[in-house]
């Protein structure tokens, strides 16, 4: 079995969305002291590679807690967006160039290539995104979740969040940001995995995303 880990190390030096903190590691208990060693973790729950449930944007709706384990596992494919422009949109015509295999996916994730410039200024950049139409055919298709190597499903500049309102007004999907490595994992079907905590009244949580092939 071949596995790709799709997920960014969780560190305190590590790019976060404008605005936020970095996560915080202080000491807790020590060998020398405690006789084991234990950290305590401060961190948003949309650090690093994340999952938002359609309660990050809207009160009353699904938390991740609510989500069964089975939807955060399922059969992934990857969109190739990665020769677009900065500013671009991704397409119908992305989706349509994998024909019925995009339709035979549980998730679909959507590369830019953007992850090359994880730790760097250009990460906050003006990365391309999905068009209405594209968004219109993920609600449409009964997925569990959808993918972006990218820290947001809208530009950095949309402080009105249109993507992720549409997505979640009315749809119990998950969507996944700051992913990494999905050049390797080909234009086939493959298991994916995203699990996130289970924390009460959940409105995201970091996970580790996992692609693997049998």
């Amino acid at each position: 079995m071949r596995v790709i880990d799709l997920t960014h190390t969780i560190r305190p030096d590590m790019p976060v969305y404008p605005g936020t903190e970095p996560p915080s590691f202080k000491p807790a208990n020590s060998y020398e002291k405690d006789g084991f060693k234990e950290t305590l973790l401060t961190m948003f729950t949309h650090t690093g590679t994340h999952m938002d449930p359609p309660a990050h944007l809207f009160a009353g709706r699904t938390t991740l807690d609510q989500f069964p384990p089975e939807q955060f596992i399922g059969k992934a494919l990857v969109i190739d967006c990665a020769g677009l422009p900065e500013g671009g949109a991704i397409t119908m015509e992305h989706v349509k160039k994998y024909g019925d295999r995009a339709d035979r996916a549980d998730f679909l994730l959507f590369r830019l290539g953007w992850d090359k410039k994880w730790g760097t200024d250009a990460y906050f950049g003006d990365y391309p995104c999905v068009d209405m139409d594209v968004l219109a055919y993920i609600k449409a298709g009964g997925y569990k979740g959808i993918g972006f190597d990218v820290i947001g499903l809208d530009p950095i500049a949309d402080a009105g969040l249109t993507r992720h309102k549409e997505l979640f007004r009315d749809t119990d999907i998950v969507n996944i940001e700051n992913l990494k490595n999905l050049d390797q994992c080909g234009d086939e079907l493959f298991w994916f995995s995203c699990f996130p905590l289970k924390l009460d009244n959940c409105d995201g949580s970091p996970i580790r995303a996992v692609a693997w092939f049998e």
